[in-house]
């Protein structure tokens, strides 16, 4: 099966449209078309049903789909592989990591690694932490530097790297700043701008609430952490941000008997074979990991 005739495949079932895929393979719409015909004369099987603009897998294509994924997965382990034996590091990386990480963490990182490394080209992706780890899973990345799930997926490797602490934080003149003694039910009544339900410190948090048989109070949620710092700040809510984020534009909040943090790592899958460059950019983080006991809460 040729392996273009998969990479349209799998760029139409990601994309939901066959414009959507020829614009991210840079060919034409006929040629998306010739290519999933081929496919679907080879399997004498539709992989596709086409409702007027709509596009959605068949049984037989959503079949396909892991399949593919393994196919192109093996081929890109087998050409690692290959290369590795020469024992140089160089080729391309495909980086994936949360822009807060990114912008955070890793640029002291990145610019040993480029100096040390300068024949790799490093693709980095900024992705949500969720999103990167979807990408590990499918392959799309070869390593992801991101906020560690709190039950990682038995086909991902996760590493910790620096342990996170998050504070409960307000506006500085906001009325909780008054109180001498701020417990968890007194947060839960006023606003509370947080992550989308979707990412894993929304999920942190959340269970602390849970836990103590409380529902906080969310007005407002987006992924973006300097966003949420931003809304905090001008007094439209309460949140959690990461202890290296705060300055003088927001008021930490103590909260007695509770500590609060997630961690940050970087995650690979256990089935992949590594590129020499992922193995050195993990030399880096693995280093990072007894330089940063100051983090600790």
């Amino acid at each position: 099966m040729d392996l273009a005739n998969l990479n349209a495949f799998i760029a139409i079932a990601e994309t939901g449209s066959f414009s959507g895929a020829a614009e991210r393979l840079f060919l034409t719409q006929p040629a998306i078309s010739k290519r999933i015909a081929s496919i679907e004369q080879q399997l004498k099987l539709r992989l596709f049903d086409r409702l007027g603009r709509e596009v959605s897998l068949t049984e037989a294509g959503r079949a396909l789909l892991p399949r593919a994924y393994q196919i192109l997965n093996v081929l890109d382990d087998t050409r690692r592989a290959l290369n590795n034996l020469n024992g140089e590091v160089s080729g391309r990386l495909t980086l994936a990591t949360s822009h807060h990480i990114g912008l955070h963490r890793l640029p002291p990182l990145l610019r040993e690694f480029t100096r040390t490394y300068p024949k790799v080209a490093l693709d980095i992706q900024f992705l949500d932490s969720e999103v990167a780890y979807e990408e590990i899973l499918h392959g799309r990345a070869e390593l992801a530097v991101i906020t560690l799930a709190p039950e990682p997926h038995s086909l991902i490797r996760a590493v910790p790297v620096w342990n996170d602490p998050l504070d409960f934080v307000v506006a500085p003149e906001h009325t909780l700043t008054r109180r001498p003694v701020v417990s968890l039910a007194d947060i839960a009544h006023h606003p509370a701008v947080f992550p989308g339900g979707n990412t894993f410190t929304h999920h942190i948090v959340q269970r602390l609430f849970e836990a103590q048989g409380l529902t906080p109070n969310i007005a407002m949620s987006t992924n973006y952490l300097e966003t949420i710092k931003m809304m905090v700040s001008i007094g439209l809510a309460w949140s959690v941000l990461p202890r290296t984020m705060l300055d003088e534009q927001v008021a930490s909040i103590e909260l007695p008997g509770i500590q609060l943090t997630r961690q940050l790592g970087y995650i690979v899958h256990t089935e992949r074979t590594l590129s020499n460059a992922a193995h050195a950019f993990m030399k880096l983080l693995d280093a990072q990991v007894d330089t940063h006991h100051s983090d600790q809460p």
